[in-house]
């Protein structure tokens, strides 16, 4: 029991201080627990092919052939049409659509889709996008407990459960596993309660500011990234003469000179570029594509012998807005780029993309970018070919957040992906399939028509989440083989004393809300799931109602941008800062938390 402690303890530090990658803290948990032997070395790694995991696995790929199939770009016009360009009618259609998804999509993949289709419709309407995007994200987490289907918190519950049962005490009840809707009522009220919310309070809680860089809508328009970042200027051709003493020297070395520009494309001969590397080399004729004031301009030309010529007559097919422009990109959680600088990355070399700027927070860096290391929530400013762009966002490193010109890439497999998606859920709900089985007949039925291919299938899934997933459910099962999770809920039942059920639960809620804004949801709940139930059994209570009201509490983190995902991806295109989560949070948080807590006792009594 003190070994199983430290190892909570150990997990819920590293998590909290991110001193080591979460999903390397889970890979030594899991690791720790199999040398000690808490559980028996053949089921260590047992997460990994457990019922959860393969269903969050399917899930994932399902989520993005529905988007390969152009089914977000339909929602787009849908919630165009509905409404109508009128602020208060457009807040609530995204938000009831997005509460939809929340249902079948995983709230961060759902947020990655939202967020350019949220900024289509802003920029169309030109209602601050400042006022639609936390509403949106926050109504994710909301409708995220509607079914088993989205949540991985949900979905981890079943495997506890049974690590439970196989745990209880003799002439205790065996906990029955949830059903794909058993959770709806609850999910259902909460995701009506997220969009009633926001459609009362929204002015109130998230006023027009004053700061003129919120009321311009991110998207490719020069005031907005002029206003927002100090992005100013005009682009226009640089051609380097014989005489001038650019000639040999590498784009690197140019950019470090007095008053140069932003050097955006290049052309040597008949070759030309977008986002040439910091080692190119610029020859006598090189066309330069450039991005800085008149002034400036004029001045770096005549100090470097240089032609210039403010239309783009050999660069001009590169700068085409239909082809290429300046865009926003947000760093998810998940990403490989964080903790590493700007110039590691290489992007112009691997990708064809120039970062401009980084915003972080009320923090713009433009000053020698390249040193910049990323952190997750960093909102790059990028100029490349809309092409590039969307190769590069293919990997997941980074979320897209300006809505892009692009060609749907398959829009006549529209009709398999939402019949195949239907299927699984038709399998999950009408036969007695384990919910991993149902949801990956929907992966296997859209790889084998095409909506899909296998190498986009591995793309779309965040095997960071899989092997943060997959390593704690032991942990949970550790907290039930070896009585942690009993000792624990006797001391808790020893300092509440003779606590009424409802403060019991609420204080399983609260605590496992906490943990959540601060360490992953899936940790949270493998954590409390086993002390709750101990609670229930050791009181008489339902064990599946308290279980339920951790699980759903885990998505209960609206206080702080750095609690979910979601909310940290939405924080820089939206230009919040802490006191606007703190201002809509905390009264959403205690409207949650009290709804929770009726409802599924009314469904458990």
């Amino acid at each position: 029991m003190m070994l199983v402690l430290g190892l909570v303890g150990f997990t819920m530090l590293m998590l909290v201080l991110e001193w080591i990658r979460a999903d390397m803290v889970a890979l030594l948990v899991v690791v720790v627990i199999g040398l000690t032997g808490l559980i028996p070395s053949d089921r260590v790694f047992n997460g990994f092919a457990g019922n959860a995991v393969i269903a969050i696995i399917a899930i994932m790929i399902m989520g993005a052939g529905l988007d390969r199939a152009g089914v977000l770009s339909l929602t787009a016009n849908f919630v165009m049409r509905m409404a109508r360009g009128v602020e208060s009618r457009l807040g609530v259609v995204i938000n009831l659509v997005t509460s939809l998804f929340s249902a079948v999509i995983p709230s961060q993949a759902l947020a990655a889709l939202m967020i350019p289709v949220t900024s289509r419709l802003a920029a169309r309407t030109g209602v601050p996008i400042s006022r639609l995007l936390l509403p949106m994200a926050f109504c994710i987490l909301t409708a995220t407990n509607t079914t088993l289907i989205a949540n991985s918190p949900l979905i981890v519950l079943n495997d506890l459960i049974a690590s439970a049962n196989a745990n209880l005490p003799a002439g205790a009840h065996t906990i029955p596993k949830f059903g794909l809707f058993s959770v709806t009522p609850v999910g259902l009220v909460l995701a009506l309660t997220g969009v009633a919310f926001f459609y009362f309070f929204t002015a109130k809680l998230l006023p027009e500011r004053e700061d003129e860089r919120l009321k311009v809508t991110p998207g490719r328009t020069e005031s907005y990234f002029a206003d927002t970042y100090g992005i100013v200027g005009e682009t226009a051709e640089l051609t380097v003469t014989a005489e001038s003493p650019l000639v040999g020297m590498s784009i690197g070395e140019v950019e470090q000179l007095y008053g140069a520009p932003l050097i955006l494309a290049i052309k040597s001969g008949t070759e030309a570029r977008m986002a040439p590397p910091a080692d190119h080399v610029i020859w006598v004729g090189s066309v330069l594509g450039v991005l800085g004031p008149r002034e400036q301009l004029n001045q770096f030309a005549n100090n470097q012998l240089c032609k210039l010529s403010p239309r783009m007559r050999q660069l001009g097919e590169l700068f085409n807005p239909t082809r290429a422009g300046i865009s926003e990109a947000v760093i998810p959680p998940s990403s490989r780029f964080i903790k590493q600088n700007v110039g590691e990355l290489r992007l112009r070399k691997r990708y064809g993309i120039s970062v401009l700027a980084v915003n972080r927070g009320d923090q713009v860096f433009r000053d020698d970018v390249r040193s910049v290391s990323l952190r997750a929530g960093d909102t790059l400013v990028l100029h490349s070919s809309w092409r590039d762009l969307s190769l590069a966002s293919e990997d997941k490193d980074l979320v897209v957040v300006t809505d892009i010109p692009k060609e749907e890439q398959r829009p006549g497999k529209i009709w398999q992906a939402v019949g195949f998606f239907v299927l699984a859920k038709c399998l999950a709900l009408f036969t007695h399939l384990d919910l991993s089985v149902a949801m990956m007949t929907g992966a296997i039925g859209m790889l084998l028509t095409g909506v899909l291919n296998m190498d986009e299938a591995y793309k779309a899934i965040n095997w960071k989440t899989i092997f943060v997933t997959a390593c704690l459910i032991p942990l949970g099962w550790s907290m039930d083989a070896t009585g942690t999770a009993a000792w624990v809920a006797q001391e808790v039942l020893q300092h509440l004393g003779e606590a009424s059920p409802w403060v019991l639960q609420a204080c399983l809620a609260i605590l496992t809300l906490l943990f959540s804004q601060v360490m992953s949801n899936v940790g949270a709940t493998v954590m409390m799931v086993p002390i709750a139930i101990s609670v229930a059994v050791a009181t008489g209570g339902n064990p599946s109602a308290y279980a339920l009201i951790v699980a759903v509490s885990s998505s209960n983190t609206f206080l702080l941008s750095s609690g979910h995902p979601a909310l940290m991806m939405v924080a820089g295109p939206g230009g919040y800062r802490a006191k606007d989560f703190l201002r809509v949070g905390i009264p959403l948080t205690l409207l949650v938390l009290a709804i929770t807590l009726v409802v599924i006792n009314l469904m458990f009594r």
